[in-house]
């Protein structure tokens, strides 16, 4: 198990993402941000504290995918999230779609069939901690806080305070 990233790092990591999505929209005033539980959701509110502290304050809200997910049958039973999309909605809105590690891309393409179901923004971006690559969907993130290439036999693991205790992110050996 080696860590790639520590508190400092996530926290700059996250700071810079914000910095980021103030300058890719020209401000704050149509940026609506939505974390992908359980790891996103948190990571979405942490950068929507950055924006806050940065420009001004964003909506933000979680999205569960669990319907969504192309691989329902292929795993155990879990249960269903809250979906909390901000008041306002997202219709019209830029979305940013946090998470916490971009693998295949099959996440993310379940997160964009589950916003069709609530409303139509006017662009959805997406927020990441850590692109590991090894995509199967053409799929890629605006903002990335690390790039961590990976064997397919690696898996990262990001843990956050809120539910770990700490933050960091690790490569553990296996799949």
């Amino acid at each position: 198990m080696a860590t790639v990233l520590d508190a400092g790092e996530i926290g700059r990591a996250l700071k810079r993402i914000a910095h980021e999505i103030i300058e890719h929209n020209h401000g704050l005033e149509n940026v609506v941000l939505l974390g992908i539980p359980t790891r996103g959701a948190f990571l979405g509110t942490r950068i929507a504290n950055f924006l806050g502290e940065i420009a001004s304050p964003v909506p933000v809200g979680t999205l569960d995918i669990t319907l969504h997910r192309d691989d329902l049958r292929m795993r155990p039973p879990r249960p269903l999230l809250p979906t909390n999309i901000p008041l306002g909605g997202i219709e019209g809105r830029d979305v940013v779609l946090v998470d916490d590690v971009l693998f295949s891309g099959r996440t993310i393409r379940a997160a964009l069939d589950a916003i069709g179901e609530i409303g139509r923004p006017r662009s959805v971006q997406l927020a990441v901690l850590v692109d590991r690559g090894h995509r199967e969907l053409p799929i890629r993130a605006d903002y990335v806080g690390k790039n961590i290439p990976t064997s397919s036999n690696e898996s990262v693991r990001v843990h956050l305070s809120e539910i770990d205790g700490n933050d960091s992110v690790e490569i553990t050996a296996g799949a």
